[in-house]
């Protein structure tokens, strides 16, 4: 497949903006400029461009939100937070490729008639700040920023703004209280940011991967995109060859595991036991569920998501036990502490995981999980809450009134919390036992 997104990923000086011009970059800006945002919008529309940071939320329909009545200025909020364990895509695209980001920044403010942009970036993220300042320098110095952008009028300052570790400013509102120097608590929608966000002012928040889209849509044409979307996959776990790859969106989950222009399969020949195919958040499938596109449809048929697109993979030797504590150790640390089901609830699952994984947990401890999870999933502000439990228990199902499914790690792989709870011991190749 012909690389798009990541084209520039391994030419020397990918950074620089000499290099960038020389392989064809910035030729959609001034084809964006002529035309109307209005035009922008409805490419983004037709083209069906859905929100890569995790929600799939439709683009075009999302900036159309925008109030016409509103005399406040409009701010443009480029989500480079990528705080969802499993996920890395944004960072290659930040480090290798600064100024396709900035370019589509530049396309994505102008559709929106925005004139002032922020990246905000997660702290750890200490190169790619660094990388995106240099970038920045270089648009201003070429006209790609600041002042009527090649003659056209518009006028746009990018700002990098960098966040202090905290997973929950990943979350659209928690993020923009953040940018406003408070606490990054989010906030109770509706209002939604589209009519109240930064400032107090009309704002759009789309992640890295999303605002590079329109670069290409214009640049090729919006039945080019439909018939050929790439996409970025994050592949870890155990893996022969982990790390980000582009592939078409809607490619089988097990040729990104085992293609050879992708994972190159499992590690030391072991056999593949289960994959989170969207970052730590969402439902784990099976192996025997792993047959499956890589796109929002087919992998909510399959009980799961495609998210941010984190892969995330388990041979026959991970102690799902163990994988689950680990995930909810990190939701419960990361909780903001404002809704009481996020804050009390993350902990008390903590708890439990690790009395089941310490050979001190009860039988009883399986259906309390469940019963929590749904306690827990739809009842906070912000979407942390379903993070916590659908690992633990799937996904809302509509034909049980909106409970969740039960189609993840306790369900799933009952047999191996009922055996460390009866046994003490893990029932994987390579136990954990007690004494």
């Amino acid at each position: 497949m012909e690389k798009v997104l990541t084209k520039m990923v391994g030419i020397e000086n990918s950074r620089n903006i000499d290099v960038y011009l020389k392989s064809g970059g910035y030729q959609a800006l001034p084809k964006a400029l002529k035309m109307t945002p209005d035009q922008l919008v409805g490419m983004m529309k037709d083209a069906g461009v859905r929100g890569r940071g995790g929600a799939g939320f439709p683009t075009g329909m999302k900036w159309s939100f925008l109030p016409k009545d509103n005399p406040n200025p409009r701010y443009l909020l480029c989500n480079a937070d990528e705080s969802e364990p499993g996920t890395c895509k944004d960072r290659v695209l930040m480090e290798e490729d600064p100024h396709q980001v900035i370019e589509g920044l530049a396309i994505s403010s102008f559709a929106i008639q925005a004139h002032t942009c922020y990246i905000y970036i997660r702290g750890e993220y200490v190169n790619g700040a660094q990388v995106l300042n240099k970038a920045i320098q270089e648009a201003y110095d070429k006209g790609y920023l600041g002042k009527n952008i090649l003659g056209s009028g518009f006028d746009l300052d990018i700002t990098v703004h960098r966040g202090a570790g905290a997973y929950i400013c990943g979350e659209e509102t928690g993020l923009i209280e953040s940018l406003e120097g408070k606490r990054g608590w989010p906030r109770i929608k509706p209002p939604f940011p589209a009519v109240y966000g930064v400032f107090g002012s009309p704002t759009i928040v789309n992640n890295v991967e999303t605002l590079v889209t329109p670069v290409h849509i214009i640049n090729r044409g919006i039945q080019w995109w439909k018939d050929n979307e790439p996409k970025l996959y994050c592949m870890s776990g155990h893996l022969n060859r982990p790390g980000v790859f582009e592939a078409k969106i809607g490619i089988n989950l097990k040729d990104l595991i085992y293609g050879d222009d992708y994972s190159q399969g499992i590690a030391k020949g072991r056999k593949l036991k289960a994959v989170i195919p969207g970052g730590s958040s969402v439902p784990v499938l099976k192996a025997d569920e792993c047959d499956v596109a890589m796109d929002f449809d087919a992998l909510a048929k399959a009980g799961s998501a495609l998210g941010s697109a984190g892969c995330m993979v388990m041979d026959e030797t991970t102690c799902m036990v163990n994988a689950l504590w680990n995930l909810i150790k990190f939701y419960a640390h990361e909780s903001c502490g404002q809704c009481t089901p996020c804050r009390e609830g993350g902990h008390w699952m903590e708890m439990v995981l690790g009395r089941i994984e310490t050979g001190r947990g009860r039988m009883e401890d399986l259906d309390l999980m469940l019963e929590t999870a749904n306690n827990i999933a739809g009842r906070t502000i912000c979407p942390l809450g379903d993070a916590l439990a659908w690992p633990i228990a799937g996904m809302p199902d509509k034909n049980k009134g909106g409970d969740l499914s039960g189609n993840s790690f306790v369900t799933k792989f009952r047999d191996e919390f009922e055996y460390h709870i009866t046994n003490k011991k893990c029932k994987v190749t390579i136990p954990h036992e007690w004494n």
